[in-house]
């Protein structure tokens, strides 16, 4: 029998054990905090919010969070919301909310709100996400100019021989059938749209931390990739999460997925 049962355990980018307050003090350093989640994992959703009551303790009015669970046409809602100009009801009937939204993401918000924390939906609204699914970037230039305004500046730069786009791909099965080049590419709108509306709002001195599932930002893909492509000499820290069976060390094929990663037990209770 085990002496001690670990709920989470930090590793570095060489897979050696680190502390929660080493990724801390590198988020403090940062300019842009992705914090690559496990969307259903209570841990993650846990030190999410215990890592935004840290930052805020050190940087004040110099925190501002981002998150993929918000979608830039909701902006307003979210602003609205924050600044106590409607009531919680309104907010959550009317902003489109993921299910889980209540246990794992609404404590950032009342975290947020409380102390006048700015909150950036980065998101691409899902209608156009669905859109590139259907017709490639091409699709999106017949939309109006309001339109446009929830998207990043067209035409969209896109590498198909990035990592996560090309694993998604054959983890579908392959080019063929139902799976198109397409695919990849609605998720590539996700990233360029974070990408931007993140570096809209990121200011000197400041520490924007956002959350969105590793995937996003694993390998140094994705939206990182974006950002990279626009500001390379930006201070980026990220953080990925992944499940194991054995927590005594990363294995191979999670090490080197970011500079710090989030290990939780594969028993772990989920949140859905």
């Amino acid at each position: 029998m085990k002496s001690d049962k670990p709920a989470y355990q930090f590793f570095d980018l060489k897979g050696k054990n680190a502390e929660y307050k080493d990724v801390v003090k590198k988020a403090l350093e940062s300019d842009i905090v992705f914090f690559g989640e496990l969307h259903n994992s209570p841990i993650c959703h846990w030190l999410e919010l215990e890592m935004a009551k840290d930052l805020y303790e050190e940087k004040k009015e110099g925190l501002v969070m981002g998150a993929e669970m918000f979608e830039t046409d909701n902006q307003l809602l979210v602003d609205e919301y924050l600044s106590g100009r409607i009531k919680e009801k309104n907010f959550e009937a009317e902003v489109k909310l993921w299910d889980n939204y209540k246990t794992d993401y609404k404590p950032l918000l009342v975290f947020a709100k409380k102390n006048n924390i700015p909150v950036i939906a980065t998101n691409v609204p899902r209608r156009y996400a669905s859109l590139v699914n259907k017709s490639g970037f091409e699709g999106l230039d017949s939309l109006s100019n309001e339109a446009k305004m929830f998207l990043p500046p067209l035409p969209v730069a896109y590498d198909p021989e990035l990592k996560g786009y090309k694993d998604m791909i054959e983890m579908m099965g392959g080019l063929g059938g139902h799976v198109t080049p397409n695919i990849p590419k609605a998720q590539a709108i996700k990233d360029a749209t974070m990408a931007h509306f993140i570096l809209q709002n990121v200011k000197k001195g400041q520490v924007f931390i956002h959350y969105n599932g590793t995937y996003h930002s694993d390998n140094f893909e994705g939206i990182v990739w974006y950002i990279r492509q626009a500001q390379p000499d930006l201070k980026i820290l990220t953080i990925s999460s992944v499940e194991q069976d054995d927590m005594t060390g990363l294995s191979e094929e999670n090490s080197g997925l970011a500079d710090f990663t989030l290990c939780v037990p594969s028993s772990m209770c989920k949140t859905y």
